[in-house]
C-alpha cells in the first residue's frame, strides 16, 4: 500500500517540464504583445514635437510600425521593443534613453547633437507589469 501511495505522487519530469516551457512561452509572449500594444498606443501621430519625458511623437509612423516582441526559448525571456531605422540605427535609443550623437545639419556639416530622453518602451513595462501574477496564474497544466 505504501509503495501505491508514493508512485501515486511522484511526477514524470520530462511532461512536467514540457509544461512548465509550453506555459512560460505562453505566458511571456502574450506579455510582449501587451507591452508592445501599450507602446504603440503611446506615440501618438502628429506634427508637434513631444516634451522631454514624455512618449515621442511619430511623424511619418515608422516608429509605431517598428515596435516587435519575440520569445527567446533559448533563454526563456521576452524581447521587446522596435527595430533600428535603415538609415538611424541609433534613433529608438536615443529616444529612449536621450544621449548625444552626431549628424549632419542641412549644410552637410557634422553636428553632435544633444537628445532629451523620451521614454516610450520603459513606461509600457511598468504599465503591464501588474498583468503578469494573473498571466501565470492557472497557466502550467
Amino acid at each position: 500500500m505504501i509503495g501505491m501511495v508514493t508512485k501515486q505522487m511522484f511526477f514524470d519530469r520530462k511532461p512536467v517540464l514540457g509544461a512548465v516551457d509550453r506555459a512560460t512561452r505562453k505566458v511571456l509572449s502574450a506579455f510582449g504583445a501587451f507591452v508592445r500594444t501599450a507602446a504603440k498606443h503611446s506615440i501618438r501621430k502628429r506634427k508637434a514635437v513631444s516634451q522631454p519625458g514624455q512618449p515621442p511623437s511619430s511623424h511619418a509612423g515608422h516608429l509605431r510600425r517598428l515596435i516587435f516582441f519575440g520569445y527567446d526559448p533559448a533563454r526563456k525571456s521576452v524581447v521587446i521593443g522596435p527595430t533600428p531605422f535603415r538609415s538611424e540605427v541609433e534613433a529608438p535609443p536615443l529616444l529612449e534613453y536621450g544621449g548625444r550623437a552626431r549628424r549632419k545639419d542641412r549644410k552637410s556639416k557634422n553636428v553632435t547633437a544633444t537628445y532629451k530622453a523620451r521614454p516610450f518602451m520603459g513606461p509600457a513595462f511598468e504599465q503591464e507589469k501588474p498583468k503578469l501574477p494573473a498571466l501565470w496564474a492557472g497557466s502550467v497544466k
